[in-house]
């Protein structure tokens, strides 16, 4: 919990203890320090008034079967195809899995790109960091997320975070690297506002946006008025870096505490309960209904993890044995789950006027094997995959790239991870020419030279 009457560290030049009425603990029950999650100092680069533009990520840890997804096929022997038959869909001359029902319903409002694959190892946190941030992690460089370089170059536009992952950040994922969704060499103040709860559960709440109860608002009220009346005292350590950096923690902390707004955008009891049960009364189902809301509220820009790790669940990760996922299981458990809460998304910021402003990306760390392995499942297989947009600019109901005719490589227009960060960016306007500062304080563009968007969505 937010703690603001604990005693504090931090010491002026004379010695004395200035927060030993002021320290804000950390955000423990939500895993991160309030220091990461500053608000964006000025830095003359937040949008306009008038910008609308925010960006839901869909991160499908475990990776999807792009063959009995979203490419399947049916013409391939049946150690390529799998079991399931493609299914057609209301945007013409695309079809998707017959386990995938609601996307073919709204699958005029999606393009798909079929030609994905990227250069790192096929190992889940390798792709993790590669198609979250457009960069494999080489020689240490800790490259930030997409949506902490967003927060960066467009700061906050209201009192929650600019940067939300739902339920929380990933797990796990055998590869000991980093996963990507972190502020990298931006530091931990751009890292993400990270739930840490399921808000699927009954009695849901964000406890630290509400004041603990031992602390009433009446005394958060007092210790911000003495804190007030000390300044002039302490002049000289006030001009300092350390006591304005300590003035942003506690500020931050109290808008969050005491800031209606953040707490009516958390707060899913304002649903109405068939709106509940139409996203699904599940973890994912939850969090995209909770994406929805803080969109609504101001946040530009909410990463969701369909699943926290590859180890301690049912996932995408459909190798076909104990302790991983059958096939069965990803038609019985994962793609019903998914195909609910993803569509119910879709058709709910469609409905509410704010899908143009709201770009919906749909990632994966790879693809699987063309061949079923002989568990009956398929493996990692960073050579081709499809990942797919709607909103935000997107033109639904394309097609872009294609795979050959048996899933394993691209056979038309080749697209690697830079290009897939770099459509978010361009579908948020963020200048692709863009540098920020990195490793060593050197200028780092914030895509590859020589990538650009995928032009053929928009």
């Amino acid at each position: 919990m937010l703690d603001l009457v604990g005693r504090g560290k931090a010491r002026t030049c004379s010695g004395a203890t200035r927060r030993e009425f002021l320290q804000v603990g950390t955000l423990g029950a939500l895993g991160f320090g309030l220091p990461q999650w500053l608000a964006a100092r000025e830095k003359g680069l937040v949008r306009p008034e008038d910008d609308t533009k925010s960006c839901i990520l869909i991160f499908n840890l475990g990776a999807p079967s792009h063959l009995d997804t979203f490419d399947m096929k049916p013409d391939a022997p049946r150690e390529i195809r799998g079991p399931f038959r493609p299914i057609s869909t209301v945007a013409d001359g695309i079809q998707v899995s017959e386990i995938l029902p609601r996307h073919a319903e709204i699958a005029d409002k999606i393009s798909f790109v079929r030609s994905c694959f990227h250069r790192g190892a096929a190992v889940h946190d390798s792709g993790w960091q590669i198609m979250q941030t457009g960069r494999l992690f080489t020689g240490g460089v800790d490259t930030p997320h997409v949506g902490s370089v967003v927060w960066y170059l467009r700061g906050s536009r209201s009192d929650l975070p600019p940067h939300v992952v739902l339920p929380e950040t990933m797990g796990r994922g055998g590869g000991n690297l980093p996963n990507g969704q972190a502020g990298g060499f931006l530091g931990k103040a751009y890292d993400p506002f990270a739930l840490m709860a399921d808000p699927s559960q009954e009695n849901f709440k964000v406890p630290d946006l509400i004041p603990p109860s031992s602390l009433p608002p009446v005394r958060i009220e007092r210790r911000r008025r003495l804190r007030e009346t000390i300044e002039a005292s302490m002049r000289d350590f006030e001009a300092s870096e350390s006591a304005r950096i300590m003035d942003e923690h506690f500020d931050t902390a109290y808008r969050l505490m005491t800031s209606p707004q953040a707490r009516e955008a958390f707060d899913l009891s304002k649903e109405p309960r068939k709106v509940r049960e139409r996203y699904g009364m599940n973890r994912f189902g939850q969090c995209c209904l909770l994406a929805r809301r803080l969109i609504e509220a101001g946040v530009r820009f909410v990463t969701i993890n369909t699943f926290l790790t590859v180890f301690d669940e049912i996932t995408w990760d459909i190798h076909g044995s104990k302790p991983f996922t059958s096939i069965e299981g990803m038609k019985n458990i994962v793609a019903p789950m998914y195909d609910q809460g993803y569509a119910a998304l879709i058709a709910d910021l469609s409905e509410r006027g704010m899908l143009p402003d709201t770009l919906v990306a749909s990632l994966a760390e790879f693809g699987r094997t063309p061949k079923i392995n002989p568990a009956g499942g398929r493996d990692h297989w960073p050579q081709c995959f499809t990942v797919y947009f709607a909103g935000g600019g997107v033109q639904g109901g394309r097609v872009v790239g294609a795979s050959d005719p048996i899933g394993a490589v691209p056979d038309d227009r080749p697209t690697e991870p830079p290009e897939v960060v770099a459509t978010i960016f361009h579908a948020l306007g963020c200048d692709l020419q863009t540098h920020i500062p990195g490793p060593g304080g050197r200028p780092f563009p914030i895509v590859d030279t020589g990538y650009r968007e995928i032009h053929e969505l928009f």
